[in-house]
């Protein structure tokens, strides 16, 4: 199975330039999640809509209550079990801080979860911690209980899950890590925060693997975000702040992973795995 992410920033801008479609033609994914799709399904064109479908692949959407904020969808010519559009807490114990923020008072709707017969597939977008970090404590929380989710879903099944985590991990994932670094003088810079990253290797510890890093431990300047300004893409200076983590137990199963800078239409670049 090919399998890819990507975040879109406007699903309706990739598609009415047509090249979306060019795209799912000719690197024919089996599952494609989108984070930022920032459009209600309602607003794409019948004659798009048709598109999709003639391609074999069935649509879940996932709108938030905030007009054109987060979102997230799935194109997926496997038919899943279920479907689920939220984090289900019934069994993953969460204090009252937790259920407070993540779930019952935020309508972000950011998870998209697609069961099969033999795994879950989860998209996410995670929080963004903001530059001047008044999301940080809101994104730990998040992070913390998304942890929990994964791990409870691997109860049942192996969990294969992409997302924008918005985030860093570690040093050769970004084109600057001098400048960016957590410091007595400089605690600030969102995306690479010790308390950022300290979550994203909690995953890791938790044994979910880093599927790019399988594949190329020490590869440098392999990025999949990078800023509208001052010619960052054109010069590869930025960050990989996309990825694919799978269940330890799918090891052997997978075969290869990527990061596409080529694809343009957003500011992120599609990632995925061969499994």
């Amino acid at each position: 199975m090919k399998l890819i992410s990507r975040n879109v920033n406007w699903i309706r801008a990739w598609i009415n330039k047509w090249t979306f479609f060019e795209y799912l033609k000719t690197n024919n994914p089996d599952i494609i999640w989108l984070q930022e799709v920032k459009a209600k399904i309602e607003q794409l064109d019948e004659s798009h809509i048709n598109e999709i479908k003639n391609l074999w692949y069935e649509i879940y959407w996932n709108s938030a209550v905030r007009p054109g904020y987060s979102w997230t969808a799935i194109l997926t010519k496997i038919k899943p079990i279920n479907i689920y559009y939220w984090i289900d807490t019934t069994w993953l114990q969460l204090d009252k801080i937790e259920t407070d923020e993540v779930i019952e008072e935020n309508h972000e709707w950011r998870v998209i979860t697609a069961e099969f017969e033999n795994f879950y597939f989860i998209t996410v977008y995670t929080p963004n911690s903001k530059r001047d970090l008044e999301r940080l404590e809101y994104r730990q929380i998040w992070d913390h209980v998304f942890l929990k989710y994964m791990k409870f879903l691997e109860t049942k099944k192996p969990v294969i899950f992409c997302w924008d985590l918005n985030v860093a991990h570690r040093e050769i994932d970004l084109a600057n890590p001098s400048t960016n670094k957590t410091t007595k003088t400089k605690p600030w810079n969102a995306w690479f925060t010790d308390k950022e990253r300290f979550w994203i290797q909690e995953f890791i510890n938790a044994w979910f693997i880093d599927t790019f890093r399988y594949f190329f431990p020490e590869k440098s300047w392999a990025y999949s975000w990078w800023s509208n300004f001052a010619w960052a893409r054109a010069k590869n200076i930025w960050w990989r702040i996309d990825y694919f983590l799978v269940s330890n137990n799918l090891k052997d199963k997978l075969k290869n992973a990527f990061i596409t800078p080529e694809v343009m239409w957003s500011d992120h670049c599609p990632v995925g795995i061969d499994i």
